[in-house]
């Protein structure tokens, strides 16, 4: 055998070693997560939420998804501007945090069009006490608490309304604001903050009325701990229900659609119900 013909056997087979060391040709897919029994790559679906409730309902969601095909990925955000934004830009398919009021006063503010494809749980609004133990005992001039998103302050107020703290100007629903106050007899100090931080205020106020979420998140259950809750079977829950929120065109998208069949399904139902001991409630 001469000399090229030995060098290039020689080439051949160390090519043929190095193909094979790198997986070529071993039937495994090289794309991004797990692979299912069939042997297909897992479809991702990347989803943004608040931590609490939402990522701890869609973490008991996984299982599922990746029996159905669907590798779920749970990005977490603290605020309630950047999840919208991320879904608008594509970076996530679907976001789930917020109510159809506040998506809708997102909107209009943003001029996006984002739309609801599913509610899935209520998180009932609660009354918390800071320096003031309980209602009656509020002081002339007492300091309260409440979200400073315009849909969010709403319903505060209508909770406060709801306690006979305040009077609203007639009808004016969840779009109330603090100039709506009509009748104010304990010349209430209504302190307007971040929902994020009222729980942090209860240090400094009297009371904060704060929203579900950022309850649980501060380890206090609004079924439990509250002064004064919102009723589950009131316009609040039929209002207020929390929803996956997409772009137009992934309405109809395929693993958008699994997601929200399961996070109705009974076994997130299950969960929501005992995780949560009436502090997140799931809608039908």
């Amino acid at each position: 055998m001469n000399r090229k013909l030995l060098s290039l056997l020689l080439v051949l087979a160390l090519a043929a070693a190095a193909f094979t060391a790198c997986g070529g040709g071993s039937g495994e897919s090289s794309g991004g997560g797990e692979a299912p029994e069939g042997g297909d790559a897992l479809t991702v679906v990347k989803i943004g939420a608040s931590p609490t409730p939402h990522a701890l309902i869609l973490e008991e969601a996984r299982e599922e998804m990746e029996a159905a095909g669907y590798e779920l990925q749970i990005v977490e955000f603290e605020d309630y501007v950047l999840p919208n934004e991320a879904v608008s830009s594509g970076d996530l398919n679907a976001n789930y945090f917020q109510h159809q009021p506040y998506l809708d006063q997102y909107n209009e503010e943003n001029g996006t069009d984002l739309v609801s494809v599913g509610k899935i749980h209520y998180e009932p609004f609660g009354i918390f006490a800071g320096k003031t133990a309980s209602l009656s005992e509020l002081s002339d001039g007492a300091q309260i608490s409440v979200p400073n998103d315009a849909t969010n302050e709403a319903r505060a107020l209508l909770l406060l309304e709801q306690e006979g703290l305040i009077k609203l100007k007639e009808g004016v629903g969840i779009g109330a604001t603090k100039l709506d106050i009509v009748e104010n007899p304990k010349n209430l100090d209504i302190i307007e903050l971040e929902a994020a931080m009222l729980p942090r205020s209860l240090t400094d106020v009297d009371l904060a009325v704060i929203n579900g979420n950022y309850a649980l998140g501060a380890d206090l259950n609004p079924a439990k701990d509250a002064l004064a809750l919102e009723s589950a079977d009131g316009l609040a829950a039929e209002t207020f229900g929390n929803i996956i929120a997409v772009v137009p065109e992934n309405a109809d998208d395929a693993g958008v659609k699994a997601l929200v069949e399961i996070l109705k399904g009974d076994k997130v139902r299950s969960f929501i119900e005992s995780e949560f001991d009436g502090a997140v409630v799931p809608v039908e």
